[in-house]
């Protein structure tokens, strides 16, 4: 057997030995989420919301993004503008942990600015989007 025949070999092990822990780290994912499944639901076979309505989350307005290169980047300074992809009037996208969860507008509240939600993305569809 050649030098190239036993690096071939070797490769090839190497190659089913990574699938192997792939496939072992996908499955125990799944169990996971299905422990996980167990863990919260109630008596009566329904979520039990209160093991998570404590855990904080992030919860950010996007007005709009844009890319641009880093040498405009670096040339950026007091009274530059940038445009934005989204239109003067168009809804903000309302995000929790970087998921989109609604849209709205802004709104002005004893001097501090708040957003009014116009439309909320149903819970069914924000669970899809997770998986």
């Amino acid at each position: 057997m050649s030098e190239d025949d036993v690096d071939q070999d070797n490769m090839a092990d190497d190659w089913a030995a990574a699938m192997e822990e792939q496939e072992v780290t996908d499955n125990a994912q799944t169990m996971e989420l299905d422990e996980f499944d167990q863990i919260s639901k109630g008596s009566a076979g329904n979520p039990d919301l209160d093991v998570i309505l404590d855990i904080p989350v992030n919860i950010s307005m996007e007005v709009g993004r844009t890319s641009i290169t880093i040498r405009n980047l670096l040339q950026l300074n007091q009274g530059s503008v940038i445009e934005l992809d989204r239109l003067a009037g168009e809804p903000l996208d309302v995000l929790v942990n970087g998921t989109l969860i609604a849209h709205g507008e802004v709104v002005v509240v004893n001097e501090k600015f708040g957003i009014r939600m116009t439309d909320v993305i149903s819970p069914s569809e924000r669970i899809k989007k997770l998986r």
